[in-house]
């Protein structure tokens, strides 16, 4: 219990979580990721690498790699929350300040409305596409102006997403227990639709005998590197915002053997997993159906159509139930407790965990999700790697700041008093804060080139290089500028 807390930083929501509260074990660990892998956009990374020209054995590399190095800063931003029971807001209070904190929760948040949007568009799209199959195509009809997307597909996306709305009143515990039950449920259907590919395909040799664009004589020739990196660093970003608030879970793991055994099992190992199952599913349905269908939505709907009689339309219910176990089991968990906290740390005494869901779900409804998807390029390069710029330095400031310059020693009563000791001037910490601003500012000119803002030419060409490693460069000049101003700062 905290002796003397600032009534506008705590609530029931953010203060830390007592002894009874921590009991998530290593399987509980474990079966959040798989939860939380288990979806349409990891899926769809597969893919996504393949059709930038990579052999599949390549794109399972790929992403393996990156989801290994990405397990380091999860696992070590994962201790304060183990060790104190506190959330990823109230970490920050540390070495952004009182108020400062604000800055990277918000960020994270921000980013984290994104991706709940773009699931909640997967969710949507799968619901679309398989009660056409039940309807015979009664959805289909012509784009509504300014959305781009028909009204069926609108109103499966509002469906969704309602769906999801519903869910916040359970409560933090019930996304434990979600998780707990969808995990081996989804390994199992993966396991499943692999097997179906093996068998209607006749085995997986031509998906991974197929050589890449980049080896001798095919059409890119030697520029394996330069598709590559910006893979690795998309892959990294791709959970860079969970790296930041793992704390929001970790807070309630029995102990560091448990957060950490069951992020290395539930991380990287499912996410290899996954990433086979959709190369090799994905690779067998140009031999099963005449055609590459990458999408799982659209797999899942053609696997109705070619059943016959009454296994067409089981085959349709199973499917849209795995699809949405899946999608709410990675959203709920992934992109709506982070946001959530962030909202209530600008005002525990007005906001808690119901409204901050809210809020969440309402910006993932008005950013247009869809349009964020309309090709793979964007999809890697412009979004993955564009936010994990941001993301990457907030990450080195906090690790620095835990590990090197305090030791894993907090002052659990400060990070609650408005003037303690991590107030600092104005509640701003400005080292933090330039530091961000540092680790950002070498990816913004790449960003901007990317994303289609500016043409070629206004910046140099080094800067479209420096781009494709936005995490690491962020995350490295952010942290040690932190570290080694912070260290000359209190000489």
């Amino acid at each position: 219990m905290l002796n003397n807390p600032d009534a506008n930083l705590i609530n029931d929501d953010i203060r830390p979580t007592t002894d009874a509260e921590r009991h998530w074990s290593v399987f509980n660990m474990a079966a959040l990721w798989v939860g939380m892998v288990v979806c349409v956009p990891t899926y769809t990374l597969a893919g996504g690498l393949v059709a930038e020209g990579m052999s599949a054995w390549q794109a399972i590399f790929t992403i393996t790699l990156g989801n290994a190095i990405v397990l380091v800063p999860m696992v070590l931003n994962g201790h304060p929350g183990t060790k104190y029971g506190i959330p990823f807001p109230v970490l920050a209070r540390a070495s952004f300040g009182i108020h400062g904190a604000h800055i990277p929760s918000i960020l994270r948040a921000l980013v984290a409305c994104g991706w709940f949007g773009i699931n909640t568009w997967f969710g949507g799209v799968s619901i679309y596409h398989l009660m056409n199959v039940l309807t015979g195509g009664l959805l289909e009809g012509a784009d509504l102006p300014l959305l781009g997307i028909n009204a069926g597909e609108f109103s499966c996306f509002l469906l969704f997403w309602t769906i999801q709305v519903g869910v916040v009143y359970a409560g933090i515990e019930s996304i434990r227990i979600l998780e707990t039950y969808a995990a081996p449920f989804l390994i199992a259907m993966g396991l499943a639709l692999l097997a179906w590919a093996y068998v209607q395909a006749g085995g997986f040799g031509e998906t991974f005998s197929r050589p890449s664009d980049f080896a001798v004589g095919g059409p890119r020739e030697g520029q394996f590197f330069t598709v590559f990196f910006p893979s690795l660093t998309a892959m990294v970003g791709f959970w860079a915002t969970l790296s930041l608030n793992i704390p929001d879970f970790t807070r309630y793991a029995k102990s560091q053997r448990d957060q950490l055994l069951g992020q290395a099992i539930g991380l990287p190992l499912t996410m290899t997993l996954f990433a086979f199952i959709a190369v090799a599913v994905t690779g067998s349905t140009f031999t099963i159906f005449g055609e590459t269908i990458a999408d799982p939505t659209k797999l899942l709907g053609r696997m109705g159509e070619e059943s016959s009689g009454w296994m067409s339309g089981v085959t349709v219910v199973i499917s849209l139930f795995v699809l949405a176990v899946a999608t709410l089991s990675t959203n709920i968990a992934a992109n709506l407790v982070s946001p959530a906290n962030a909202f209530i740390n600008v005002k525990p005494k007005r906001i808690g965990f119901q409204l901050g869901g809210y809020i969440t779900a309402a910006i993932g409804l008005v950013i247009l999700p869809w349009k964020l998807l309309e090709n793979t390029g964007d999809y890697l390069f412009v979004w993955l790697v564009g936010y994990s710029a941001l993301l990457g330095p907030i990450g080195g400031i906090l690790i620095v700041d835990y590990f090197l310059l305090r030791g894993t020693k907090f002052d659990i009563e400060a990070l609650y008093q408005a003037r303690g000791k991590y107030f600092y001037s104005g509640g701003f910490n400005i080292i933090a804060v330039l530091a961000l601003v540092l680790g950002a500012a070498p990816n913004l000119p790449g960003f901007l080139h990317k994303a289609g803002v500016v043409g070629d030419g206004v910046f140099p060409v080094f800067f479209d290089s420096l781009y494709t490693y936005a995490w690491f460069i962020g995350f490295g000049i952010a942290g040690a500028f932190y570290g080694l101003a912070t260290k000359v700062m209190k000489r």
